[in-house]
């Protein structure tokens, strides 16, 4: 806000951005990111209210993930998926894409939703295929 009460269209509150561009899922996820210190703008910790200029690097810490993006356009509304490109620059390296692909490969074994419990059978072949993946 200036002055004369009206909106400051050349800056934007973090939170309300990070929620925008589909950072994260509820704007109240990404004031609690903010808070706990996951959010940097120019690698210094940010608070929710801080304001976003159009060229800042934004860092995010998404877990063991970290994404780090520039800011190309402001924007008050959250947009569809398709137009996020318009909005930011993904300079997250490599890397960190792999990092993220492991992670989700050590993940627990995948079962469709709605197919139920493992049979006994079922578990003793998952067991023993876990088995021989530590001990090769």
């Amino acid at each position: 806000m200036d002055l004369a009460g009206k909106p400051d269209h050349d800056s934007i509150r973090v939170d309300k951005w990070l929620w925008a561009v589909r950072i994260y899922k509820t704007r109240s996820l990404a004031t609690e990111a903010c808070k706990n210190g996951r959010v940097r703008i120019w690698g210094q910790v940010v608070k929710a209210s801080r304001e976003v200029r159009i060229k800042d690097e934004i860092d995010i810490h998404l877990g063991v993930f970290h994404k780090t993006v520039r800011v190309l356009a402001l924007l008050h509304n959250r947009v569809s998926a398709a137009l996020v490109p318009n909005f930011l620059e993904d300079l997250t390296p490599e890397s960190e894409y792999n990092k993220l692909k492991v992670q989700q490969e050590m993940k627990p074994e995948f079962r469709p939703r709605g197919v139920g419990r493992p049979t006994k059978r079922h578990r003793r072949l998952i067991d023993r295929l876990k088995n021989t993946k530590e001990h090769s």
